[in-house]
């Protein structure tokens, strides 16, 4: 089985700020706020283009 991978983020105080209380507001982490928002991006443009391999 694969391990999960590690992925460092940068972002601005101001956007952090507003992920964290989307998060929040969600019932998520910060992390699993961007995973899920990575995750409907991917699937959005499947949609639209077809398959990712």
């Amino acid at each position: 089985m694969e391990k999960d991978k590690h992925l460092g983020l940068r972002i601005d105080s101001e956007t952090h700020k507003k992920l964290k209380n989307l998060a929040e507001f969600e019932g998520r982490s910060i992390n699993g706020q961007v995973l899920y928002l990575v995750r409907q991006a991917i699937m959005q443009h499947e949609r639209e283009h077809g398959p990712l391999k």
